[in-house]
C-alpha cells in the first residue's frame, strides 16, 4: 500500500511539474517519474555495492526493486482503474499506446547492451572479473557507459515523443 501511495504522489508531482514546463507526459514519465521511483533503490544499491568487493548484490537489488516498481507501481493502479471503469462506467479501460512501442524497443536494445557489458565484465579478467566491482578503470568505464546508455535512451525517446523521429 505504501508503494502504491508513494507512486501516486510521485506521479502527481511529476505530472504537475511537466504541465508547468510544458513537457510531454511520455517524456515526463521516463525522466522524472522513473527517477523519483528509482532514487531510493539507487541509494540501497550503492550501499550494497560498497559493502562487498564485487558488488554483485546490487545487481539483484536493482532487478528486484525495479520489478516491484513496474508490477506494483504500474500494475496495481492499472487493475484498480480497470475495475473502477468496469463497475462505474460499464466500459473497458483503454489507454492509447502512443510511443510505448518505440520506448520498449529502445529500452530492450539498451538492456541487451547493459547485460552484455555485465557478462563481459564477469568473464573477461581484463575487465575486472566482477559485474560492477573490481579494478577502478573498468569500473568507472562501466559507469560512464551505463550513464551514456541512459542519456541516449532519454534523448531518443524524447525526440520520438516530440515527433522528430518516426516511431513504429
Amino acid at each position: 500500500c505504501f508503494i502504491a501511495i508513494l507512486t501516486a504522489i510521485v506521479g502527481d508531482l511529476a505530472g504537475i511539474f511537466g504541465c508547468l514546463v510544458n513537457l510531454k507526459p511520455t517524456v515526463n514519465a521516463i525522466t522524472f517519474v522513473a527517477l523519483g521511483t528509482s532514487l531510493p533503490d539507487l541509494f540501497a544499491s550503492r550501499i550494497l555495492a560498497t559493502s562487498e568487493p564485487h558488488a554483485d548484490n546490487s545487481i539483484g537489488n536493482v532487478t528486484g526493486s525495479n520489478s516491484v516498481n513496474v508490477f506494483l507501481g504500474l500494475g496495481l493502479p492499472w487493475v484498480i482503474a480497470s475495475v473502477y471503469w468496469k463497475v462505474k462506467q460499464d466500459t473497458a479501460f483503454s489507454v492509447p499506446s502512443g510511443t510505448v512501442g518505440f520506448s520498449v524497443a529502445l529500452y530492450s536494445v539498451a538492456a541487451i547492451f547493459a547485460l552484455l557489458t555485465l557478462i563481459a565484465r564477469h568473464y573477461i579478467p581484463a575487465l575486472g572479473g566482477a559485474e560492477l566491482g573490481g579494478p577502478k578503470i573498468p569500473k568507472i568505464a562501466t559507469v560512464v557507459f551505463f550513464i551514456l546508455l541512459w542519456f541516449l535512451y532519454i534523448l531518443l525517446s524524447s525526440l520520438q515523443a516530440e515527433g522528430h523521429i518516426a516511431g513504429f
